[in-house]
């Protein structure tokens, strides 16, 4: 009898969830299942047909962290870290929106996985932790550079060197998580989410991502050179003419992301036609 998966991936209707499968561990990632992550999240940001993604866990947990439960290893560590770095940067990079659902559980490498989605939806019962100066150990996943972002300085000081377990409700005050929903209504809330963002245009979110993402270490110049970059690359697409088009319609729209420059052109023509910029 084969082994189960350590990480599941399923597809629906555009958006794509993967949940971290070890619930007799509470999710705790071991080598496998970072292998598995690097590559669910390289797949997922090389397939145009995934508009979403949710990371979740199974069996009522989160992620408990990094599994250390088979002691030292005889990997340097120097190694063991470049895994979790790529699978870092790999989620924080994905060109789709991202979604951590969380029940239960979510400490160490867990919690900054769960930081680097640009959602956070969690049941008021869910509890978190920067676990790693309990175990000895300094901030990874990204941590050191989400925290101070999110909270403040002090705060992520706090967090950090006192490791305490904090609420869902506090997280949510202190900007850490994005939603508090009702265990019972948890699944509904995101699978309404993934439907919203799956609307919307692909290319404009991934640019409105990008810009975000890399607007916190710019400065103000940078960051209207980027705004005229991602805007010449939205401009390219179908999206821009079907979104006035709908406008004038009075009809949602329909995005595709699908390149055509004529069709931004005649866009462009129509909206300064109306006396629009």
């Amino acid at each position: 009898m084969s082994a189960a998966p350590v990480l599941l991936v399923e597809d629906r209707d555009g958006v794509r969830t993967l949940t971290l499968n070890r619930p007799h561990r509470k999710n705790a990632i071991d080598n496998a299942t970072w292998d598995a992550l690097n590559e669910a999240l390289t797949a997922a940001g090389r397939d145009r047909a995934v508009r979403a993604l949710v990371l979740t866990g199974a069996g009522g947990d989160f992620c408990s962290g990094a599994d250390i439960s088979g002691g030292p290893s005889p990997v340097h560590p120097l190694y063991r870290m470049r895994t979790l770095t790529d699978v870092t940067l790999l989620l924080h990079e994905l060109p789709v929106p991202t979604v951590a659902k969380v029940t239960g559980v979510a400490v160490g490498a867990g919690w900054n996985l769960a930081l680097g989605c640009d959602f956070v939806v969690a049941t008021p019962e869910a509890r978190f932790s920067q676990i790693f100066a309990r175990r000895g150990l300094s901030l990874d996943c990204g941590g050191s550079w989400l925290l101070p972002k999110l909270v403040g300085l002090q705060q992520a000081k706090r967090l950090a060197l006192l490791a305490e377990t904090i609420e869902a409700p506090e997280a949510r005050e202190l900007g850490l998580v994005t939603w508090v929903v009702p265990a019972p209504e948890l699944d509904a809330f995101v699978d309404d989410l993934g439907v919203r963002l799956v609307a919307g245009a692909p290319v404009a979110l991934a640019q409105n991502k990008a810009l975000l993402n890399e607007g916190a270490d710019r400065t103000l110049r940078d960051a209207l050179a980027g705004e005229a970059r991602a805007q010449a690359m939205n401009y390219a697409t179908a999206d821009v003419p079907e979104a006035f088009t709908a406008f004038v319609e009075k009809r949602p729209p329909r995005f595709t992301g699908r390149w055509s420059v004529a069709a931004a052109q005649t866009a462009r023509a129509a909206h300064t036609t109306q006396g629009r910029p």
